[in-house]
């Protein structure tokens, strides 16, 4: 069997134990410590795409699939099953917060993000909001933590959104969730 081929039923092999796995809520992928199979040539681009062999995985319902069973240990990121584990390449984070709701008010405040994969997530003490910021541009780069070590980057125009909604304490401008000060930025960088 020549390498694509092998590629082809790993990758299907993964979408199928994904699709088995994921019929009562998350698979237990923190569980399973199956062997390393080698790298898979599958990447998430910033923005959220997933893409397989080069080309845009266009079934929002496999990149669901797949979103399942992605686990990060340490700086690398994998697909795994109870029989395999494949490691994948992550531009970024894993995940995109495209939208949020807002419940409440000040330090009562609720912000609940969903991702392009379709997991929802409240911000608080267990998942945090961090932002980053380029040492060069300065440029933030929002993130909130969606599960298990893994980020959703939150996009431009929800956290221009944030910004609308920040609020300063303590010497900072950030947000309020599930009880908690995320912090964004010194409030006396602010003009």
């Amino acid at each position: 069997m020549n390498d694509e081929k092998i590629v082809k039923a790993s990758a299907e092999s993964l979408a199928t134990a994904a699709r088995n796995a994921s019929k009562g809520g998350l698979p237990p992928v923190h569980l399973w410590n199956p062997e390393f199979c080698g790298d898979l040539d599958m990447r998430i681009a910033r923005d959220g795409t997933w893409f397989y062999l080069g080309t845009p995985i266009g079934r929002p319902e496999l990149v669901r699939l797949f979103s399942t069973i992605l686990r990060r240990d340490g700086d690398d990121y994998f697909l795994v099953t109870p029989v395999e584990k494949v490691g994948i390449t992550v531009d970024d984070a894993p995940f995109v917060g495209q939208d949020f709701e807002v419940t409440g008010s000040g330090a009562d405040q609720t912000l609940t993000f969903e991702t392009n994969v379709g997991d929802t997530v409240a911000a608080g003490p267990d998942t945090p909001i961090r932002v980053t910021r380029d040492p060069k541009s300065g440029e933030p780069s929002p993130y909130v933590l969606v599960r298990s070590n893994l980020e959703a980057l939150i996009d431009r125009k929800s956290f221009y959104r944030l910004v609308d909604i920040g609020a300063h304490h303590d010497g900072w401008f950030g947000l309020w969730s599930g009880g908690v000060f995320f912090p964004i930025i010194p409030s006396n960088e602010l003009p």
